[in-house]
C-alpha cells in the first residue's frame, strides 16, 4: 500500500487531507478513561500537520443504536476527543456539528495549513453503515469536503468494516495507509507468516463462540494456547468439571470437548479460579481449584496458581499474542489474574503483541510500561479477524490502489 510517507513526499502543503482515525475511546460520563487510541494516531497526525496539510479528521465513538438526529445525545459527541487531541497537539481542534452538512463545510473551509478539525461522529450518519449505494453517496460527500485532497486510513480498529469512511472513501480520493495501519499490518503479518517459536497465544474474554474462529485457525499453528476469562468455564465443563454459577455456553461444550481431544498438548486451562457469591466488587470471594467451585458461586478471575502456570509457559516463548482479559479486571477483587499474566508477558523475552480492546485497557489500568511489550494493537476485532485469515476490507482497498 502507499503510505503517509509517500503522500508527504508528494507534497501536502496547503492541501486537504481527510484522515480516518479510530477514536472510539472508553468514557466515564464525558471523561476519557484511556486515551491510548488518540495517542496512537499522533505520529500520522503530526507528520501531516508538520508538512503543512489542512487536516480533516473523521472518527466514531460508541455504538449508535439510533443514529439520528445528530447532537441530541451528548454521549455520542466527539467533543471529549477533540478536546484531548487539542491538548496533545497543543493547538485548537475545531469540531463540526454534523458529518457532511453546513457545519462540516464551514469547519473544513476554515482550515489553514497545519490546522486540524474534526467532523461529527460518523456513526451518527446512517449512510456510514447503510447499503452499498448509501455508503457510496456518503463517501462522495466526504470527498467534496476536501477538494483536491487525499485520504489517509489510520483507524486500524475499523479496517475490518466495509463502511463509507473506511472503504468507499478510498475509491473517491487518492488513498494511503497511515503509520498506525502500516505498523499493525506489519506486526500481524509477522504473526501469521513464520513467527519465531515457541509461539504462545493467550485468549480470554467472555465467550468461546466469539473466539471460535480464531481458536480453530490458530490451534494447528501455535505451540501453546492458554485459555482464561469466562470462556475457560465452557472448556472446564467440557472436561467434566462442575463450574457452579459461572458463565457457560452449553451449546459450545461439545465443540470445546472436540478441541481438547484434538489438541491436548496445545490447550492449557486454568488450575484455579477466584469465585464469588455475586457479580459485585463487594461480594464474598474465594480462590479454589477448578474442580472445587462451590454450587451457585461464579468464577470471575483466574487464580494465582494459574498465573504461575501461564507464566511458566511464557518463560521461553519467542512470540506471544494476547487477546482478552483473564477476569473481570474492572472490579479490583478480580483484576489480579489479568495483571499477573500481563506482567508475565512483559517479563517474557518474547516479541509480544497485545490484541487491543480490553487487553490494552487492562495493561494501562495496571500501570504497566507499554514499552515492555512489542506492540499494543488498537484494534481487537480487526486483529482477531486478521488472525482468523480473513481479508480486511479497509486494508484490501488500500492495497488495490498501490
Amino acid at each position: 500500500m502507499k503510505t503517509v510517507d509517500d503522500l508527504v513526499a508528494e507534497g501536502v502543503q496547503d492541501r486537504y487531507v481527510l484522515l480516518r482515525a479510530d477514536f472510539n475511546v472508553p468514557l466515564d460520563g464525558y471523561s476519557i478513561t484511556d486515551d491510548g487510541r488518540i495517542r496512537a494516531a499522533l505520529p500520522t497526525i503530526t507528520k501531516l500537520l508538520g508538512a503543512g496539510a489542512k487536516l480533516l479528521v473523521t472518527a466514531h465513538l460508541g455504538r449508535i443504536k439510533d443514529p439520528e438526529p445528530l447532537g441530541r445525545d451528548k454521549r455520542s459527541s466527539l467533543a471529549p476527543v477533540a478536546g484531548r487531541l487539542g491538548q496533545l497537539l497543543d493547538q485548537r481542534v475545531s469540531l463540526a456539528e454534523d458529518v457532511v452538512g453546513q457545519s462540516a463545510r464551514d469547519v473544513a473551509g476554515a482550515l489553514t495549513a497545519g490546522g486540524v478539525a474534526m467532523l461529527a461522529n460518523v456513526r451518527c450518519e446512517p449512510r456510514e453503515t447503510g447499503s452499498a449505494s448509501e455508503r457510496d453517496a456518503l463517501a462522495a460527500e466526504l470527498a467534496e469536503l476536501v477538494p483536491g485532497g487525499a485520504f489517509v486510513s489510520d483507524g486500524f480498529g475499523v479496517v475490518h468494516r466495509e463502511q463509507a469512511s473506511v472503504y468507499e472513501i478510498a475509491h473517491k480520493l487518492p488513498a494511503y495507509g497511515g503509520d498506525l495501519v502500516a505498523r499493525e499490518t506489519e506486526v500481524l503479518r509477522r504473526l501469521t507468516g513464520d513467527p519465531a517459536r515457541p509461539y504462545v497465544v493467550i485468549l480470554g474474554g467472555s465467550k468461546v463462540s466469539d473466539k471460535l474462529a480464531v481458536l480453530t485457525n490458530l490451534l494447528p499453528t501455535v505451540d501453546t494456547l492458554l485459555v482464561g476469562g469466562a470462556m475457560c468455564f465452557t472448556f472446564l465443563a467440557a472436561e467434566g468439571h462442575d463450574v457452579g454459577g459461572s458463565k457457560l455456553e452449553s451449546d459450545q461444550i461439545e465443540t470445546c470437548r472436540d478441541l481438547l481431544s484434538r489438541y491436548p498438548d496445545t490447550l492449557v486451562l486454568p488450575a484455579d479460579v477466584v469465585v464469588a457469591d455475586a457479580f459485585a466488587a463487594d461480594a464474598d470471594t474465594r480462590t479454589v481449584p477448578v474442580n472445587e467451585i462451590p454450587e451457585g458461586w461464579m468464577g470471575l478471575d483466574v487464580g494465582p496458581e494459574t498465573v504461575r502456570l501461564f507464566g511458566e509457559k511464557l518463560t521461553d516463548a519467542a512470540t506471544v499474542f494476547w487477546n482478552g482479559p483473564m477476569g473481570v479486571f474492572e472490579m479490583e477483587p478480580f483484576a489480579a489474574g489479568t495483571t499477573g499474566v500481563a506482567e508475565a508477558v512483559a517479563d517474557s523475552p518474547a516479541f509480544s503483541v497485545i490484541g487491543g480492546g480490553d487487553s490494552a485497557s487492562a495493561i494501562r489500568a495496571a500501570g504497566l510500561d507499554e514499552e515492555r511489550f512489542g506492540h499494543i494493537s488498537t484494534g481487537g476485532g480487526a486483529s482477531l479477524e486478521f488472525l482468523e485469515g480473513k481479508d480486511l476490507p479497509g486494508i484490501a482497498v488500500l492495497e488495490e490502489g498501490s
